[in-house]
């Protein structure tokens, strides 16, 4: 969806700050929200491509005036009240008013280790792709109102297939609960040119992931 995280190539946002790879927190608090997220996330309500869809669609007036962490929890709130397992009357209270819904499915500390490592994989079987290396691609110029991963910036360009990443979890499906729909994963390299204009510095390009459905031949 064309929603407020949408930002890429667009101006009044400021530079990009960089940080120290071990800053992965700046305050107690943040600490306890991947806590709290990696723990609803094991009650199986939705899956990672859900939990994207629900912080891409927070209010712009939201978005842009909280922090990383401060979106996550924004977003987790409303995907636990859609799942029954939180009222707006017990957020606002600060306690749970019952029990929850599937304790059964309680992540305990002993096991958040295991879920660390093991992450997300999205790799599946499926279809061989029709694009190969060095292939002339252009990407779709679909304005989808649900959950898409192609950057508005890159949507209509065209660029040059540079990797094949076998087939995955196509997430515009996912997102929905509509299936996994596997498909191939592509990076796609783009002169900055093609996707900035003439004022883009003509030795940099940009390098995007992107699934097939995104692409046709150009």
């Amino acid at each position: 969806m064309n929603g407020p995280q949408d930002v890429g190539g667009r101006h009044g946002f400021g530079p990009v700050t960089l940080e120290e790879e071990d800053a992965r927190f700046h305050a107690e608090w943040e600490k306890r929200v991947l806590g709290i997220t990696l723990a609803s996330a094991a009650l199986g309500y939705w899956n990672i491509d859900a939990s994207r869809h629900a912080r891409e669609s927070l209010a712009p007036a939201i978005y842009y005036n909280a922090s990383y962490y401060e979106i996550w929890l924004r977003a987790l709130e409303n995907l636990l009240e859609r799942a029954g397992e939180i009222t707006r009357d017990e957020l606002a209270e600060g306690h749970a008013r019952s029990p929850g819904r599937r304790a059964d499915r309680c992540l305990t500390a002993a096991f958040v280790p295991e879920v660390l490592a093991r992450g997300g994989p999205t790799e599946r079987p499926g279809s061989d792709p029709i694009f190969a290396v060095g292939d002339r691609v252009r990407t779709r110029n679909h304005q989808p109102a649900g959950h898409t991963r192609l950057p508005s910036y890159a949507r209509g360009h065209t660029g040059v297939i540079e990797a094949l990443h076998g087939v995955h979890v196509y997430p515009d499906s996912n997102a929905h609960f509509a299936g996994e729909s596997p498909c191939p994963l592509y990076s796609v390299r783009f002169e900055a040119r093609e996707l900035f204009g003439e004022d883009a510095d003509p030795t940099l390009s940009v390098s995007i992931d992107a699934w097939e459905p995104y692409l046709e031949r150009a």
